[in-house]
This record gives C-alpha cells, structure tokens and sequence, in this order.
C-alpha cells in the first residue's frame, strides 16, 4: 500500500483543513498540511485609525475573538508607548484566562475526546460500574447510577432513532478505540455536562467586555469602569458573579477534566511514542503581573527550546528582523521580491496575486505551492506553539507547580518523561496547564478585589488618546498566548493610519506548509513520527495527532469589502 490518503475536511475543527499522507506499507511516509481559505483581514486595516483595529482583528476568528483583540491593543499600545493601569491588567488577564479554560476544556470533550471514546459502545456499560469508576476518581457529585443511567437513554434514544446528532459522522467500532464500555459512558456524560457548564463560564466575557463572542476592548485599558456604587459599572454584585464563575470553572476542572483525562489516557500510553515530530518549541510570555513592558513578571515565560533540549532556553526577540519571518515558498502568496526570500511581519506582505494553481484539486502539488497559509519560522527553524511548549517551557524554568503536575502525570500514567514530546503529551499538557490558569485565576482576583477595596478604581488611562501626541511614525507588536498557541500582531502608523499590518497566528505555526528548505510545519513533521494506519479509509489515527494541536483555520477567510461594508445577507425563511 503506497497510496496517498486524503482528509478533506478535517472535521471537529475550525474551519477548513487538508491533509495528505503519501504511505509507505500501512506507514506515513510524509504528510502535507493545507489551509485551505484565504484570510484578508490585514488587507482590510490598512488606511485605518489603529484605535479601531481590534474591533477588525476580532473578527480573524470565531472562537478565540478575544485574543485577537487582545494581541491587537497591545500592538497600538506598544507603538505607541502606551501603558495601562494595574486593573486594567488583571481584568485582561482574567478574561483571557476565561478564554483558556472555557477553550480547553471545549476542546477536549467536543473536538478531540471523539478520536478516544466510543460512544456507541456507551449503550452497553453498567450504569452501576460507570458510577463506581467515576467515583474511584474524583468527588464531583454527579456520578450517581441513577445520573450514568439517564444519560445512557439519552444515548439510546438518539441511536434507535438513527440519528446521532453531534456523534455522527465518526469511526464508531474501530479497533484502536481502548476504553471499556463504562469509561466511554462516562466520558460521553461529561461531554454533554460540557455544554451546560461552557454556557455559565462564558458569561464572564460578557461582565468585563459587555459581550461574548466579540467583547468590547479599549486601547490604553479596559472598556468597564469601575464603581461600586453603579448599576451600569462593574460593582460588587458583578464581581460575586465572577468569582461564582471561576468555582465554577475550577471545580468542573479538577473534579471532571483532569480525572478523565488522566483516565482516558491510561488506556493509550503507546500515544506517548509518536506524533512529536520537530522537537522544537516556542512561546512569546503572557499574563503579566506588572505590564507588557515587564516579561519577568509573566506567568508563562517567552523562549525557544531547539532539539528537546530543556537546560537552554534561548531567548526570543520579537522586533528582530532575523528572528521572526514569514516564507511564502510553498504557499498561495507571492512577495514582490519573490517566492524564497523571507520577511519579518513588519515588512510583512499579503496579497491575492498569486497566479499559480490554486484549489480545487485531486492532490495537492506539493512540489510547488499547495496552502493558504505562510509557514513561519523563528531563527529559520520550524517551531510548534500552544499548550505543551507552554508546559515545557514552565517546566524548564523551574516553576514548581508545573513541575509538581507534570511529575504527578508522569507517575500516574507510569511513563517516561520522554512522552511528554508526543501527541499524548500535546493532550495532557492542555490539561496540566488549565489547571495552572485556574488557580492564577483567583490569585488575579483577589488583586484586582483588594486594589478596589484601597480605593483604585482605574482602568483605563487617557494618555496618548489623541493622535495629535502620536509621532508622525511608529510600529509594535502585540504579542501573547492564546490557547492554541504564540499569537502576534505586528503594526505600522504613519500619519495617524496603519500603513501595514501583519497577524501571525498560532495555527500558522502549527499548520504551515513547508518552507524553501523543505522543513515541514509542525502538523506535518508530527504526522511523519511513527504512525501507522489500521485503515486508510478510517484514519482515526490521523485525527487524533491534528486534533491534538486543537487546530483552527477559520483565520483565515473573511466576507467584507475594503470599506467594511458587508457583500452578502443571508435570509432565514
């Protein structure tokens, strides 16, 4: 069997990606990963005030708005020198910790848990068993006979009538499904409890941005004042609100994710050999305690760790012009000067020139260009971004409570440290690093409470607002981690406008074709270390190292003319 296996869509992701895997007996020989839409938004900033650029950055994506948002005030307030109040700050690190969580564990149960559990096999466990087992891992209280029961006739209900609904479309039987039929009703419980519970905690965008998806953000500080005593502000019956939110968040995940995880993943432990791939890792820093300006303070730390080596952590310049770039060799992109030079974002190009063959297509031309996407580089190395280079990167910095995790995971699954580099370890480290962003939850807090008891009330700082202060020229990057990963946005002012404008996302990293030098990207290189397929036709074995870097590709198509104005209305009938 040497054929070429195609998945198009990969589905249980955001929005539209390709893969090929040419085989070599039952084997992957090479994989190619391909974007598959165009993504514009930088196109559509240009000649605009930067004050309004996240409202536009925003809409890169639909599940994480924020963070584009987020990574797109900090550009204009790095241009421009701008610093934000203490408040301000935490409100910013509360939401985009909110964001962590709500995403995470969203992830796990209604993207990738599929490629682990059967659900199907669910119809057959032992309600009785299947609490016994819940209740041998956690104390959440949900684990009655009666609970496992119910949701089973849930199950059955919806397969006697021939319609799964949101379990359809899957490999259901397959043989390198493990679980026994308790753990999969268990895991197929939680799933649904999931989407109860993901409805409260997102409320917690909605008290500080006004809104969710999209939430209000504000160059220079927050968009929510602070007054005790107002109805309209943030006051003391929406601060209780958040902190009902964060229990609520952090019980679901120490009591249900954490438990499962570790569970489901005792039945996989050969995942903790394949799907690594380029060994190389990188972080930009987020959540800081005193400002952007300040990396030390940062919960999670910036740095590049090449060949798995964990005692050097090399340091990341995000201005540098030979750190950062962008190739467009293999990709539906042409630079003025070429396809095989690189740039930095700040130089960077996006243009709808390219005259080569483009989609549709059997099989990808994978000798010439074959993605929507670019394919970045740090220092002209491949990097893989998101929540086992953050893992790692805490780990090899000495902070204790990752440290403690990790070890606790390692001893429980009765593997080697050496799994951490795998798709097994992409998984559990999502996991490990929820429960980090959890407990800083309230750690931010109790600050941001115990700076309005003192009296400050600050969030925003008025400094700068007009551009008649701002230099006739500048430009920044607004940097941070979102949940998939090191997320970007570089900005260039000249008289008031932005002249350029480049976002660099975390699924470009990760997704991203090969370059001139034929390195593959991170989705490519993982699929290429180790990994055999049962069956070609149902390559579940695909899905579950893609799934496991929580892909989104829905950056990268837009619906909007240069001047905002809409192309299309849909009418419902």
């Amino acid at each position: 069997m040497n054929e070429r296996v195609v998945v198009d869509p990969i589905t249980r992701i955001e929005g539209h990606l390709r893969i090929e895997a040419q085989m070599d007996g039952d084997r992957i020989a090479k994989a190619w990963s391909a974007g598959t839409m165009v993504r514009g938004i930088e196109i559509i900033l240009r000649g605009r005030d930067p004050r309004d650029a996240w409202a536009f950055a925003q809409r890169i994506c639909g599940v994480c708005t924020l963070v584009h948002g987020l990574a797109s005030i900090r550009a204009v307030e790095n241009a421009l020198d701008y610093t934000i109040p203490p408040n301000a700050q935490l409100i910013r690190n509360l939401m985009n910790g909110a964001q962590y969580i709500h995403d995470h564990v969203m992830h796990f149960y209604h993207l990738h848990a599929l490629d682990w559990v059967d659900v199907v096999s669910a119809l057959n466990a032992d309600p009785k068993a299947t609490s016994a087992l819940a209740q041998s891992l956690s104390s959440y209280p949900k684990s009655s006979p009666g609970y496992f029961a119910d949701m089973q006739k849930k199950l059955k209900t919806f397969v006697e009538g021939g319609q799964l609904g949101i379990f359809a479309q899957a490999y259901w039987g397959h043989p390198a499904y493990k679980l026994p039929a308790e753990a999969n009703l268990m895991a197929v419980a939680h799933y649904l409890e999931a989407l109860v519970w993901q409805r409260d905690v997102a409320k917690l965008h909605t008290i500080f941005g006004g809104k969710n998806p999209h939430p209000n953000f504000l160059v220079g500080g927050v968009a929510c004042p602070i007054d005790l005593n107002s109805d309209s502000a943030i006051n003391a019956k929406r601060l209780a609100q958040v902190q009902e939110i964060i229990n609520k968040m952090n019980v679901f995940v120490e009591q249900v994710y954490i438990p499962d995880l570790l569970a489901i993943a005792g039945f996989y432990k050969d995942w903790g050999s394949r799907g690594e791939g380029l060994g190389n890792f990188l972080t930009f820093g987020d959540f800081p305690e005193k400002g952007m300006d300040d990396p030390s303070s940062f919960l999670i730390p910036s740095g590049a760790i090449l060949d798995r080596d964990l005692s050097t952590i090399r340091d990341v310049d995000m201005n540098a012009a030979d750190e950062i770039q962008e190739y467009v060799a293999h990709s539906f992109y042409d630079y003025s000067d070429g396809k095989e030079a690189p740039l930095h974002p700040y130089d960077g190009e996006t243009n709808l020139n390219y005259s080569g063959p483009k989609p549709p297509y059997k099989q990808l031309d994978v000798d010439n260009s074959y993605s929507w996407l670019k394919s970045p580089r740090w220092k002209g190395h491949a990097m893989e971004v998101g929540p086992l280079a953050r893992v790692l990167m805490l780990y090899a910095s000495g902070h204790d409570q990752t440290k403690e995790l990790v070890t606790m995971t390692l001893n429980t699954l009765d593997v080697p440290v050496a799994a951490l580099f795998s798709t097994l370890g992409r998984t559990a480290a999502r996991g490990l690093e929820t429960k980090i962003i959890g407990d800083m939850m309230q750690t931010w807090m109790n600050n941001l409470v115990a700076n309005i008891k003192a009296g400050d009330t600050k969030t925003f700082n008025e400094k700068l607002w007009e551009p008649s202060s701002w230099p006739r020229q500048a430009r920044g990057v607004g940097f941070m981690e979102a949940p998939r990963g090191g997320l970007a946005h570089w900005i260039v002012i000249e008289d008031e406008t932005i002249k350029n404008y480049q976002a660099v996302v975390p699924s470009t990293w990760n997704a991203g074709p090969r370059d001139q030098n034929g390195q593959p990207g991170a989705y490519e290189a993982a699929l290429q270390d180790n990994h055999t397929l049962h069956d070609p036709k149902q390559p579940i074995e695909i899905l579950r190292t893609i799934h496991s870097f929580d892909p989104c590709i829905a950056c990268a198509v837009h619906v909007t003319d240069p001047d905002g104005e809409e192309l299309i209305k849909v009418k419902v009938r």
